[in-house]
C-alpha cells in the first residue's frame, strides 16, 4: 500500500483490512532546531503510526516531554516546539494493539535514575518481553505502561554500574525479537540501537555536521539531510559531542530484514536495507505479469494499495494502466464510526470509481496483500453492480499463512483468511474471477539481491521463524513498542 502520510488512515478494528506496523522512530544530536526538526522528520513517518506521537528533548534541567495521541500535527503546534528548546531531540509515531490506545503507552519514555534522565522509543516487538518482565519485577522493578519498551529502561538501568557501552551491550543480549531504538540521556548522547537480525529498518544521516536517525531515508530527506548509511544488524551507534561511535556483535546472526517492508509498509521513496522501495514494487508487479498473464481491458490499483505493482504489471503486460479508483483525501479514519454500517459507509465515502473506465470491462486489480478479506469482497461487489464483466485480482506478495511476532498487528492465525481458505476457495469467496498471489520464489527474485533467502524475514508467508518465542507466553499482555 502506498504510505504516504495522507493517505494512511487505515481501519483500526479487529476488523480493519490491512495489516499495521509499530512505530516510527526519529533522532538528532546537537542541533539548534532539533525539535523542530524531529518534528518534520515524524511528519515523513506518519505512515508508521497514527495514534500518538511525542518528542523528548535534552533541555537545560534534564528531558523534557511533549506527548499526545493522534497525528503529528495534532499533537504538536508552534508553543509546543518553542518549549522543547535543546540540542538533541527524539521522536516517536505509534500505532497501538487493540486496547492499549492510551495516553501512558505514547512513546517517548521518560525516566529519572539517580539525577541522570533517559528517554527511547522503539519499534518493534520483543518476543521474551514476558520473561525479563516477570524477572524484573520479582527483583523489585515496578512497570508504569504495558508496553514492552519500558523493559529495556530497567534493564538498561540496572546494567549501568558496568559504564554506557557496556550496559548497552548487556542491555540488548537479553532481549530477543524485533527492535529497532533511539535513545537519548541527560549527558547528551544520542544512541541507535538494531536487533542483530536487521528486523527493522534504521538509518543514519548527516545535517550540517550534526547526526540524524531516523527509520526511512524519507525522514532524511524531509529535514534535508544526508544519508550516510544504514546500521547494520546488532549494531549500536553512540553519537555525542566527541562525534559517532559504533559498537557491532562480536557474532553475526542471520540477517532476518522484513521483507513485508517492501510490500506494504516504508515509504515508495525510502531506500531501506539498500533497496528503493519504489523500484522494488514495481519490480513485484513485473514479476507478477509473467507469473499472472490474463487479458483485460485495464489495470489498476484501489488508491493506494498496490499502485507501483500495478504500475510494473501494466508495464509488463501492455495492458494500460487506469486510476479507475478516485480517493478522497478529505475522508477521516473509519475506524471511528460507531456501527458497522457507517464503517461500510466510510469506505464507500473514502473511494468512487470512474464509471466511464469500467462499465463493461474485464479489469485487473493489483493489491498488495489480503489479510481479513472483508473489503476487498466488498470492492469486488461493488465493481460487480457498476457494470464491469471480469474481475481478476493479482496480489504482489504471497498468500499471508502465518501470524506475525516481530511487530505486525496480525498475531494469530484466525486473522488471516488465507490460512483457512485455499486460492480457489478464497477467489469464490471475493467473487473474483481469477485470483494469484505473486510466488515466494518471485518476490525474492524480483528483490536483485543475490542469495536473498538468506537476507529476508519471510515468516508471515511460510512460518520459518528466525527467531524463537513461546507461542503461549506471547500472548502476554504486553504490548509492542
Amino acid at each position: 500500500m502506498d504510505t504516504e502520510p495522507e493517505t494512511q488512515m487505515r481501519q483500526h478494528t479487529g476488523a480493519g483490512e490491512k495489516p499495521r506496523e509499530a512505530c516510527g522512530i526519529f533522532g538528532i544530536h546537537g542541533h539548534q532546531e532539533a525539535a523542530t526538526l524531529t518534528y518534520f522528520g515524524l511528519y515523513a513517518l506518519q505512515h508508521r503510526g497514527q495514534e500518538s506521537a511525542g518528542i523528548a528533548v535534552l533541555h537545560d534541567k534534564g528531558i523534557v516531554a511533549h506527548k499526545g495521541m493522534g497525528l503529528v500535527h495534532d499533537v504538536f503546534d508552534m508553543a509546543h516546539l518553542e518549549q522543547l528548546h535543546g540540542k538533541s531531540a527524539i521522536g516517536h509515531v505509534r500505532y497501538s494493539t487493540t486496547g492499549s490506545s492510551i495516553l501512558t503507552n505514547a512513546q517517548p519514555f521518560v525516566i529519572n535514575h539517580r539525577n541522570k534522565s533517559y528517554a527511547v522509543a522503539h519499534n518493534g516487538n520483543i518476543v521474551n518481553a514476558h520473561i525479563l518482565k516477570n524477572e524484573l519485577e520479582e527483583a523489585g522493578s515496578i512497570f508504569q505502561t504495558t508496553m514492552d519498551t519500558e523493559i529495556f529502561l530497567h534493564l538498561f538501568v540496572k546494567n549501568l554500574k558496568y559504564g554506557l557501552n557496556q550496559a548497552l551491550l548487556e542491555t540488548v543480549s537479553r532481549l530477543k525479537g524485533a527492535f529497532s531504538f533511539i535513545v537519548l540521556t541527560s549527558l547528551g548522547e544520542v544512541i541507535g540501537i538494531k536487533d542483530p537480525n536487521g528486523f527493522r529498518p534504521l538509518c543514519l544521516g548527516k545535517l550540517n555536521g550534526k547526526y540524524v536517525l531516523a527509520s526511512e531515508t524519507c525522514a532524511l530527506d524531509l529535514v534535508e539531510a544526508e544519508f550516510v548509511r544504514e546500521l547494520d544488524p546488532g549494531e549500536i551507534v553512540i553519537i555525542s559531542e566527541d562525534g559517532i561511535k559504533s559498537i557491532k556483535p562480536d557474532q553475526e546472526t542471520k540477517r532476518s530484514f522484513c521483507i513485508f517492508e517492501f510490500i506494504y509498509f516504508a515509504r515508495p521513496d525510502s531506500t531501506i536495507f539498500g533497496l528503493n522501495v519504489y523500484q522494488a514494487r514495481k519490480a513485484h508487479g513485473r514479476c507478477l505479469a509473467q507469473e499472472a498473464p490474463v487479458e483485460a481491458d485495464l489495470v489498476m490499483p484501489f488508491p493506494d494499495s498496490g499502485t507501483y505493482a500495478a504500475l510494473g504489471y501494466s508495464e509488463a503486460s501492455g495492458i494500460p494502466f487506469e486510476m479507475a479508483m478516485i480517493r478522497n483525501h478529505y475522508v477521516g479514519r473509519t475506524f471511528i464510526q460507531p456501527t458497522q454500517s457507517m464503517r461500510d459507509f466510510g469506505v464507500r465515502v473514502k473511494l468512487n470509481p470512474v464509471k466511464k473506465l469500467l462499465k463493461g470491462k474485464d479489469i485487473i486489480i493489483i493489491e498488495d496483500s489480503i489479510i481479513r478479506g472483508t473489503t476487498v469482497k466488498t470492492r469486488v461487489k461493488s465493481l460487480r453492480k457498476l457494470g464491469v464483466k471480469r474481475v481478476h485480482l493479482r496480489v504482489s506478495g504471497p498468500p499471508h499463512r502465518f501470524p506475525c511476532h516481530y511487530g505486525i498487528d496480525f498475531s494469530t492465525k484466525g486473522e488471516l483468511i488465507a490460512a483457512s481458505k485455499s486460492v480457489e476457495e478464497l477467489k469464490d469467496f471475493l467473487g473474483l474471477d481469477s485470483l494469484y498471489y505473486l510466488s515466494l520464489e518471485g518476490l525474492l527474485k524480483s528483490t536483485g539481491i543475490e542469495n536473498p533467502e538468506n537476507h529476508f524475514c519471510k515468516a508471515c508467508f511460510d512460518g520459518l521463524y528466525p527467531v524463537k518465542f513461546d507461542e503461549d507466553l506471547s500472548k502476554d499482555c504486553l504490548e509492542k513498542g
